[in-house]
């Protein structure tokens, strides 16, 4: 049992790290470093229609073209005009009546609970959805180490800071967010991230209750 949860939990941060990845500029990279391939073993170690979701992933990527990706990431997320799915909790937030400082600063505090630094390299903000898929990775990495040391505080500590942030943040904007990249995607490709996305989402919550 011990095995299992440790490697559930290194699945979990392997397809987190990945995921984070498709939310940045699309690129050859891509499938020179074989991300999808190993997205896809990571998520048949965690559950079977997450793996299936995956390889639709790969195959959507595979027959769109490295132009029609790149015009659609500008589209949806950068704008200048007519940005369809702002990748910002805070954007998402505001929405619900939260006021985007309050939602940043929140989100701030929990970074500094994990000890989670953004790259100073990073020249975004620190609550895009890249941001905080890899601070979910840090957690499920982590989470792995405290497992596989037997370090029942560790674990604790990671698990609340897991659903904290699924709870409070992941879980509470990307859903309307993904259904934003949904309806506006002129790519299959961002299409099925954004349903992925949401997928992961559950799956990595569903494991911490």
């Amino acid at each position: 049992m011990p095995n299992q949860a440790f490697d559930r939990a290194a699945a979990l941060a392997d397809v987190s790290r990945l995921l984070a990845a498709c939310y940045y500029e699309p690129g050859p990279e891509f499938a020179e470093e074989r991300l999808f391939d190993a997205m896809i073993e990571a998520a048949q170690r965690i559950d079977a229609a997450l793996a299936e979701k995956a390889s639709l992933l790969k195959t959507a990527f595979e027959a769109d073209s490295q132009q029609e990706l790149l015009v659609d990431y500008a589209h949806l997320f950068l704008g200048p005009v007519g940005l369809l799915a702002l990748p910002y909790e805070s954007a998402w937030l505001e929405k619900q009546g939260v006021p985007s400082s309050e939602a940043t600063q929140a989100l701030l505090d929990l970074f500094a609970d994990g000890g989670f630094e953004v790259d100073p390299e990073f020249r975004d903000l620190p609550d895009h959805v890249a941001v905080e898929l890899e601070f979910l990775y840090t957690t499920c990495f982590r989470m792995a180490a405290a497992i596989r040391d037997g370090d029942q505080a560790a674990i604790v500590e990671l698990t609340d800071l897991r659903q904290r942030l699924i709870d409070l943040h992941l879980g509470r904007w990307c859903p309307d967010f993904c259904a934003a990249v949904n309806a506006g995607a002129q790519c299959r490709f961002y299409r099925e991230l954004a349903d992925l996305t949401v997928q992961f989402i559950a799956v990595a919550r569903r494991e911490g209750a």
